[in-house]
């Protein structure tokens, strides 16, 4: 497994090279002016212009100046916001943890929800429970999270006064309170696709012949929904729980802005409205490889639930070790 997880993080040194070429590019051909952004649009002589140019290397060359700042990122120093003067760093310290707290919060609600809900309707298949619990599902995952988070902020917030309506409290459960609505909103798709691949994985699992084989034995069914049914259910949740957790962070952009929260979606939004090149840079390569760690943590999740992975994986380590003591000798 160590070995694995060593192989894997050396392959996203290439990938997060290219990345950081892509970002860095795509970010320089959008239409759009730093200096006008920064300025509000008003008039500056041209040896202002010429100054702020100088002044945020941009009179460089494309490539010197990716190499400027690539060179910066593996030094640790993300350079400095065009629009806040303020080193990116800093500003991530600032709003990171917002962004995490909103992301973890949401993940739990998701977890917990989505198999229990998943659970429940398997067991309750084609009942009027299940039919009620399958088209709160559906109506979830039609909804975009921002759609919800204007709609809770207006019942919930507005209209019975339940939840504050934007902003961040102090200390822990405090923030806990203020982003209970956004934490649902941002949730709730997510409850959708893993609730419903959680039932139809299920509802598989229960009509297995180890099922029945179980039950002849007099296994409790809880314990045969617990111990068996649901462990061989977890891979394919896992994988989609993986690609929705990263797609979260999206999410979590339009959700931010629309409880202003203040978090790094609210950054990233600021700084492409300002043309801020090292804040949208920094923030999407982090995203990039923020997606990475979470695709590698799926797969060690995997090999955790699953012996036949981790048993593939001794194989190929096997292997691997014949064939480079083949070519040593």
């Amino acid at each position: 497994m160590i070995r694995y997880i060593v192989r894997r993080l050396v392959s996203f040194i290439p990938i997060l090279a290219a990345a950081s070429v892509l970002i860095f590019f795509i970010v320089r051909i959008t239409p759009s002016d730093p200096i006008s952004s920064l300025t509000k649009g008003r008039y500056i002589s041209e040896e202002t212009r010429l100054a702020l140019l100088e002044e945020f290397h941009l009179n460089e060359s494309l490539p010197r100046q990716y190499l400027s700042w690539i060179g910066g990122v593996l030094r640790g120093n993300l350079s400095s916001s065009f629009q806040h003067r303020t080193p990116v760093s800093e500003l991530l310290a600032e709003r990171l943890p917002t962004t995490i707290h909103l992301t973890l919060m949401s993940s739990a609600l998701a977890a917990i929800f989505s198999i229990g809900i998943g659970i429940i309707c398997a067991v309750k298949k084609h009942s009027a429970l299940d039919r009620v619990l399958s088209a709160f599902l559906v109506i979830c995952a039609s909804a975009p999270s921002f759609l919800l988070a204007i709609v809770f902020m207006y019942l919930f917030a507005f209209k019975l006064r339940l939840f504050p309506s934007f902003g961040m409290g102090r200390g822990f459960w405090e923030n806990c309170y203020y982003l209970a609505l956004p934490s649902i909103a941002l949730s709730l798709s997510m409850i959708a696709l893993i609730g419903r691949i959680t039932r139809s994985q299920l509802i598989t699992e229960l009509e297995s012949n180890y099922v029945i084989a179980e039950t002849a034995k007099g296994t409790p069914f809880p314990l045969i929904i617990g111990r068996h049914c649901l462990k061989n259910a977890l891979i394919p949740v896992i994988t989609i729980g993986g690609m929705q957790f990263g797609g979260m962070i999206a999410g979590a952009v339009l959700v931010e802005n629309v409880f202003a929260l203040g978090g790094v979606g609210a950054l990233l939004i600021e700084g492409i409205k300002a043309a801020d090149y090292p804040v949208v840079q920094s923030i999407t390569l982090l995203l990039a490889a923020f997606f990475m760690a979470v695709n590698l943590f799926t797969d060690i999740i995997y090999a955790a639930i699953d012996p036949r992975i981790r048993a593939r994986m001794n194989v190929r380590a096997v292997r691997a070790g014949k064939r480079r003591k083949e070519d040593g000798l």
